[in-house]
């Protein structure tokens, strides 16, 4: 695919990386030279530098001729000029980044499409709805939900007192037959190889494992990992960044109880009057007694969302060590991630790769209409729809000439979710969940056209 990123900020350096590994033909575009010539020099790409909304600069950039344009700069009206100027230039597909998310909110009442942008996406958004996923299933460290949670995908490290440690997925299977989930992914203790677990996979303590699961399965998971079902009520929020304001806003919605800590004086009033139901505080997030004096051990959970992701963390530990139920980090380095079973956190979260999850569906061959990748792993899920030419369409599962390095994990079929083994048979319209490692995704792509 020929790919335009306008934008070599964090999302955009990121996905340029991404994309560039897969062999994309990406032109990256901005107007700071110095961005441009870290990138240049680290990855496989053409930059360009310039106006991204200069009709000249997009010629150049040959947009006539590209399949998608992906606009991440700072400027939200450079994003949505820009992507309306692409489209009448000749450009198929484009994406605009967004701050105000009136914008995802009423895109139904706002014909955006007309007006040449594809898709509108918010990182900060995306952050807010994920911290609200993750504290509704507060046993796991990573959740992502297909279909208003007609199938769920729950990230784990396997507890010893796990029933099925030391044992095979496939003895696990016929010790427990009646339960409503299937292990997708998992990477060992201490390694940075990630497995698609297979029969004869061994299950060991503190391995991280992915399960897909319906409605039916979340119960019966917790059960068997011996975790309760916390209940979060009372939640409290270090910085009222855009993805800390998102977040308690969607909270209060829901009935939480929020604290929001702010050192800015003026942007704490300003939360305050946008959040009448949250407490908002100001004072310094770094200061561990005001976090005793603001009841920290009366919590159930914490999200630490400051534009520093080392306070973020180390606020988290605190937290942690006040026995708080749910912790969660927001970071901007991804290194961090490789570190996240060791660092003592329960959740990191990163607004470029939840960025970058939601654009590569785009990107993907094949009616993909999700697709998530996977923390610290080197996996992506994918929902593929099923059309009536594709090569897996009336199909036995255990038939298809299916890579190893990929595991059909459950079926989306009239809204209901299934967790379907080798004898189900596939049909047009089914919304079929794959995870795959990277090497497979072309022949699973050529699978599902």
């Amino acid at each position: 695919m020929k790919i335009i990123i306008a934008g070599a900020g964090e999302v955009g350096f990121h996905l340029a990386k991404l994309l560039s590994y897969e062999s994309q033909d990406i032109t990256l575009i901005d107007t700071r030279k110095e961005s441009l010539a870290y990138a240049d020099s680290h990855l496989d790409i053409r930059v360009l530098k310039g106006d991204a909304t200069s009709v000249s600069v997009l010629q150049d950039a040959q947009v006539d001729s590209s399949d998608l344009v992906i606009a991440v700069t700072a400027s939200e009206t450079t994003n949505l000029t820009l992507c309306m100027l692409a489209k009448q230039l000749g450009c198929k597909r484009t994406i605009a980044r967004i701050s105000n998310t009136e914008f995802v909110e009423h895109k139904e009442l706002i014909k955006f499409e007309q007006l040449g942008i594809d898709e509108l996406i918010s990182p900060e958004e995306l952050a807010a709805t994920e911290i609200q996923l993750l504290l509704n299933q507060s046993a796991f460290n990573d959740t992502y939900e297909f279909e208003d949670g007609a199938l769920i995908m729950l990230g784990v490290s396997l507890p010893k007192s796990a029933p099925f440690v030391g044992k095979m997925v496939k003895e696990a299977a016929e010790i427990f037959p009646e339960l409503h989930f299937m292990p997708i992914a998992m990477q060992r203790r201490g390694t940075q190889y990630t497995l698609i677990p297979r029969g004869d996979t061994v299950f060991n303590e503190e391995d991280q494992v992915y399960f897909i699961t319906d409605k039916k399965g979340v119960d019966e998971l917790y059960k068997l990992l011996g975790k309760k079902k916390e209940e979060i009520r009372n939640v409290m929020i270090l910085g009222g960044s855009k993805v800390g304001l998102n977040t308690a806003r969607d909270l209060c919605g829901n009935r939480f109880n929020v604290k929001l800590i702010e050192k800015s004086k003026e942007k704490a009033f300003e939360i305050a009057d946008a959040l009448p139901n949250a407490l908002v505080i100001n004072g310094d997030c770094r200061n561990v007694e005001l976090l005793d004096e603001e009841s920290l051990e009366s919590m159930d959970a914490f999200i630490a969302v400051t534009g520093n992701s080392e306070t973020n963390i180390m606020s988290c530990l605190v937290a942690k060590s006040r026995s708080i139920k749910k912790t969660i980090a927001l970071v901007e380095n991804m290194d961090y991630f490789q570190l996240s079973q060791s660092i003592g956190v329960d959740t990191l979260i990163n607004k470029k790769l939840l960025a970058a999850n939601h654009i590569f569906r785009h990107i993907r061959k094949g009616e993909v209409v999700a697709l998530t990748r996977l923390n610290n792993l080197n996996a992506e899920i994918l929902e593929f729809v099923v059309k009536p030419k594709s090569e897996v369409a009336g199909n036995i599962i255990k038939e298809l000439d299916f890579p190893r390095s990929a595991i059909i994990g459950g079926v989306i079929r009239d809204g209901e979710g299934i967790i379907a083994l080798g004898n189900f048979r596939i049909t047009p319209g089914d919304r079929v969940v794959v995870c795959c490692l990277p090497r497979a995704i072309p022949k699973i792509e050529k699978l599902f056209l």
